[in-house]
């Protein structure tokens, strides 16, 4: 299904998605980065985790000035304290030295991502001290652009979702989890939309 005819779809099954899809037209699905690329989102994924846009990308590009190459073995060169040192909190450094080190014995291989399924990704990846859920299905959806991701407890698309469904308050992770079933197969893009509501209503 191309990008306009997924939009079509699911204004189809929600028209509450119907203003934002006006606004912003068909957006289109991410493009999967080569497969020895995979490490470097994931470093960049523990950056971004609970920070705001702009302030993760001056801390990951330093992070990324610091290790140079993006790659395991470069990050098991370094220590928490090196990694602390460019902005990263304790529990960062160690997750990504951690992640390093799974994708080394093999505990993580990013290399058979592309062949597993969401649920085996998202197991393969939350077995790591530090990396969740969310880190997970932005993984799956960035990066493998899978296209039936529902990340239900980011708080932008919990958001958007409210603001399109005209809810009274911010619906609750639990909740957003079940409403969005009749969206099966278009998830990743119905996430997409909600975080472009919450920027269509800034904007105005």
């Amino acid at each position: 299904m191309n990008s306009r005819d997924a939009a079509a779809e699911l204004v189809r099954r929600d028209r509450s998605f119907a203003v934002v899809v006006a606004e912003h037209g068909p957006l289109p699905r991410p493009r999967a980065p080569k497969v020895d690329e995979r490490f470097s989102f994931l470093l960049r994924t523990v950056t971004y985790q609970l920070l705001a846009g702009s302030a993760a990308a001056t801390i990951h590009a330093r992070v990324l000035a610091l290790i140079e190459e993006p790659t395991p073995a470069r990050v098991l060169e370094l220590d928490a304290t090196a990694l602390r040192e460019v902005g990263l909190s304790t529990t960062k450094a160690e997750t990504m030295i951690r992640l390093a080190e799974a994708c080394t014995s093999g505990r993580l291989q990013p290399e058979r991502h592309g062949r597993l399924s969401d649920r085996d990704v998202l197991a393969e990846i939350t077995a790591i001290k530090g990396l969740g859920p969310w880190s997970a299905q932005m993984y799956l959806m960035n990066c493998l652009a899978r296209p039936d991701v529902w990340p239900a407890g980011d708080y932008g698309v919990r958001v958007g979702w409210s603001l399109l469904h005209d809810l009274d308050a911010t619906i609750s992770e639990r909740d957003l989890r079940v409403s969005a079933d009749h969206l099966r197969g278009l998830r990743s893009l119905a996430a997409r939309y909600c975080w472009a509501e919450v920027d269509r209503r800034r904007a105005h």
